[in-house]
């Protein structure tokens, strides 16, 4: 079945949804961002199909969201690091991880835990703000067509 496009879209969230809006793509960024660098790493940590990985990878690179870095002289060894864009993604990543830890919590507990590399202490969870710094819910805002 073939995928509907959200390019065309006027809404940020469906046109964010079209560079990374499939699961396996979400979760090869926050391999990327766990350190995960070379196509056969992504594979063996996340199980995931050569096939799939491949073209998963090729849209990521498509997208500006990873860059390939060829590692070897003939460039068929590959890393793909996160670009700006791509780092952009860190805070989706960790809100979901903490919706997940939150809403969908595996058994066992968290499986991970991120830690201020300063300190080693948890992140706090994350927040939104207004520009002068209060929290807000969801009732506090309203949609502004622009």
């Amino acid at each position: 079945m073939r995928r509907t496009s959200f390019s065309d879209m006027s809404c940020s969230i469906a046109r964010c949804l079209e560079q990374v809006g499939d699961w396996w793509t979400l979760l090869i960024v926050r391999e990327a961002f766990f350190g995960t660098r070379r196509f056969g790493e992504f594979q063996s940590h996340l199980g995931i199909a050569p096939n799939v990985l491949s073209a998963r990878l090729h849209g990521l690179v498509q997208h500006g969201i990873l860059q390939a870095v060829a590692q070897s002289e003939n460039g068929r060894v590959l890393d793909y690091r996160l670009t700006d864009k791509g780092r952009d993604l860190f805070p989706i990543v960790i809100a979901m991880l903490q919706w997940g830890d939150r809403h969908a919590p595996a058994p066992e507990g968290p499986p991970v835990q991120i830690v201020d590399r300063e300190n080693g202490r948890p992140i706090a969870a994350l927040q939104v703000r207004s520009d002068d710094g209060r929290v807000l819910q969801a009732r506090d805002v309203r949609v502004r067509a622009t």
